[in-house]
């Protein structure tokens, strides 16, 4: 019985995975070369990077989308809480704005808009979200 469960859970573990996977507007993103673009998605924690201080401070990790790209998260600190524990092999869920890179491109703005000008993002990880 213990065993059904385990298997249960993994299954429901993997459809819940393919359901926030937005793959697909991320490469027609990445392959037309746009920015501005609200997506959500979901990855495997692939690298942790060191936070950017550079103004406003960034936690900043890479994710492995379901297609084998990857994308920089840099999550605004100042405005929402780090996740702490973060580890690679992780996954997090994902709702921002893709912004163009020749590397895969970046997710930001995963957090409130304090002056409620932009879309309000977020991230998810071990069910806690944080914006």
């Amino acid at each position: 019985m213990k065993r059904f469960f385990t298997s249960l859970l993994i299954l429901l573990s993997v459809l819940s995975f393919n359901a926030w996977s937005n793959d697909g507007v991320l490469k027609r993103a990445y392959q037309s070369q746009q920015s501005d673009i609200q997506v959500k998605g979901s990855g495997k924690v692939t690298r942790i990077l060191p936070d950017d201080n550079d103004g406003a401070r960034h936690q900043k990790f890479i994710l492995r989308l379901k297609n084998r790209k990857t994308i920089l998260v840099a999550h605004n600190i100042d405005l929402a809480p780090r996740i702490n524990k973060l580890n690679v092999g992780d996954f997090v869920q994902f709702y921002g704005e893709y912004e163009w890179n020749s590397r895969g491109g970046v997710i930001h703005w995963t957090h409130k808009d304090p002056r409620n000008n932009h879309q309000h993002g977020w991230l998810k990880h071990r069910g806690r979200i944080y914006n």
